[in-house]
């Protein structure tokens, strides 16, 4: 199956699918607020998110926590790479106070990859789950969380908390990974996906990006690497390069396309399936809980 693409011998120029809306509102305006005020860390914005305003326009929020360095150096992430400041204990509260603030009907909580510490940042990483619980009873919660090195017991952590959704991100192709992820492992990240699910959590998530030099084959056989893994949800997005020091984007793919790949999804068995060139790992969450 050829991959519908918009290229060049180039730099592919793009689309038109590929604009956005600059946010607008109150509700964002409200939220861009606290978080500035509270000096919060979002993926939304150190992500630089496309779909930021429609997102918290809609109640939901990304929050990224133990700091905003990452340990790891990816190279499609806009996060900032190097030496992490020291955890914030304190993070925890913060965070539940912010989404308390903010009204946040369902909130997703990421983090930077924080293998300088031993137990991964997962210590903060459950308190900060059970600190939204008591300030914000009715708000839901996904989880996106790093691999952990593949550390069962961190992962455990997170488990025990019992969010929601639980998110691990495979992020591009087998043969892809080590030019990509560099320091992450494809196989690793099915194990944890896969352990989460066996290990009794509701509703498990992954998400990969499109047009990193990927072929159509390469991307059904990860989605069924996924499924295989008993992933409930699926997030299929366009990769767009956050600076000129990042990978480039070798090609721009069509919405026919996404749209078919969504629908092979569907029929792996996948839940949801949330396929396009704007879609990233939080977009539309909160359809997930289901």
């Amino acid at each position: 199956m050829a991959q519908e693409t918009i290229s060049s011998p180039n730099k592919p120029q793009k689309p038109k699918w590929l604009r956005v809306k600059l946010p607008v509102g109150k509700k964002y305006t409200e939220l861009r607020g606290v978080v500035e005020k509270y000096k919060l860390n979002t993926i939304c914005t150190s992500g630089s998110c496309p779909n930021m305003g429609e997102c918290w326009t809609e109640g939901t929020a990304t929050f990224m926590i133990l700091g905003n360095i990452c340990t790891r150096s990816c190279g499609f992430c806009g996060v900032k790479t190097g030496r992490p400041e020291t955890v914030d204990w304190e993070e925890p509260e913060k965070v539940a106070r912010s989404i308390k603030l903010m009204s946040i009907k369902h909130a997703v909580i990421t983090s930077v990859d924080r293998d300088d510490i031993k137990d991964g940042g997962s210590i903060i990483w459950a308190e900060t789950i059970n600190a939204i619980r008591r300030a914000n009873p009715n708000t839901t919660l996904e989880t996106l969380i790093p691999d952990f090195q593949g550390n069962k017991t961190n992962i455990d952590r997170i488990l025990a908390v019992a969010p929601e959704v639980v998110s691990h991100n495979l992020e591009t192709v087998r043969r892809l990974t080590r030019e990509v992820r560099i320091q992450a492992k494809y196989d690793r990240s099915l194990e944890v996906l896969k352990y989460m699910k066996d290990q009794g959590q509701r509703r498990t998530k992954s998400g990969i990006m499109l047009g990193l030099g990927e072929t159509a084959k390469e991307v059904v056989e990860t989605m069924q690497d996924l499924a295989n893994a008993k992933v409930d949800i699926l997030t299929i997005g366009q990769y767009l390069q956050p600076s000129k020091k990042h990978l480039p984007v070798k090609e721009f793919i069509t919405p026919e396309q996404f749209d078919k790949y969504k629908e092979i999804g569907l029929k792996m068995g996948f839940k949801y399936v949330e396929s396009g060139a704007l879609v990233r790992s939080s977009y539309k969450a909160q359809r997930h809980l289901v």
